[in-house]
């Protein structure tokens, strides 16, 4: 038989009308199998939205801070398991998660651009039905803060009402932050990182260290030589780039929409978030690239 030719063979299956009216019913018949909404728990998630104020706009205010929440989860899913990698000297997972971690940071820089949606007048009108709520208290975000090692004591305080909560922020407080996993990484490779650096106390700021420099300045000098080292570095350097403009992104959309009124949590609202953005997380991979 010519291979081109078609096949006498008759099918097996029929596209005649009645049997892709079966089939589709087949498809659609969810009564004894999981569904969509099932799965994704769509009654909890679309019905935790309950405004407050008769504002049209508290939808969507809402709405973006409980998106941010759960990319926020995600967030730590992926920080926690590349911290754990680093430690066990397993980089390439590692990378693949500190690759996800900066495309949430970029997915999260983008959604302000939709509550900068809303105008001054827009946000006045729902502003006193927030009480003392505020992003300030977010468990989740002082979490990431803290695995990326910010550390400060004071920020356990707002979450004080709730044991459990604050249990959470303690443990991730006290923890080696992911850059600490990584300076003990090269130290664990003979590079020169200091003990001071290596077996501290983790729950203070970290302090920026000469020595720390000159070993990093070893792996980049030698890329070849500490190809998964240097590569280590940029995964945290386009980290904290990505770290860098989603706050930003947030102070310009909330002086945008409050200009410099004070936070509804009692923060000094964007003269805080200005400080913020003077922090940085890896400073010795930073510097390196003026003294390269």
């Amino acid at each position: 038989m010519c291979p081109h030719a078609p096949s006498t063979t008759p099918s097996t299956t029929s596209t005649s009308p009645e049997n892709i009216v079966i089939e589709e019913k087949a498809q659609l018949d969810f009564s004894q199998s999981m569904s969509y909404g099932d799965y994704l728990q769509l009654d909890a998630i679309l019905g935790a939205q309950k405004p407050r104020s008769p504002a049209h706009d508290e939808m969507l205010f809402i709405v973006q801070h409980q998106t941010s929440e759960l990319w926020m989860k995600l967030m730590l899913h992926e920080l926690h398991g590349a911290i754990a990698r680093v430690a066990s000297d397993d980089l390439n997972p590692a990378f693949k998660m500190l690759a996800r971690v900066s495309k949430i940071m970029e997915q999260l820089v983008h959604s302000w651009d939709v509550l900068a949606t809303m105008t001054p007048p827009e946000y006045s009108a729902m502003r006193p039905y927030l009480g003392s709520s505020s992003g300030f208290q977010s468990y989740q975000y002082r979490s990431i803060e803290f695995a990326l090692g910010n550390k400060n004591a004071a920020m356990l305080k707002p979450h004080e009402h709730r044991a459990d909560l604050l249990a959470l922020v303690e443990r991730a407080f006290v923890a080696p932050s992911l850059y600490d996993e990584s300076l003990r990484l090269l130290a664990r490779r003979g590079l020169p990182v200091p003990q001071s650096h290596t077996s501290r106390d983790f729950s203070k700021p970290y302090e920026a260290s000469d020595d720390v420099e000159q070993a990093w300045l070893m792996v980049y000098r030698d890329p070849q030589r500490y190809w998964d080292l240097y590569q280590l570095g940029e995964e945290l350097i386009d980290l904290e780039d990505a770290f860098r403009l989603w706050r930003f992104r947030h102070v310009t959309t909330v002086e945008r929409v409050i200009g410099f009124k004070r936070g509804t949590g009692g923060t000094g609202g964007v003269s805080y978030l200005r400080k913020m953005l003077d922090v940085v997380l890896f400073p010795e991979i930073w510097k390196l690239r003026t003294d390269l």
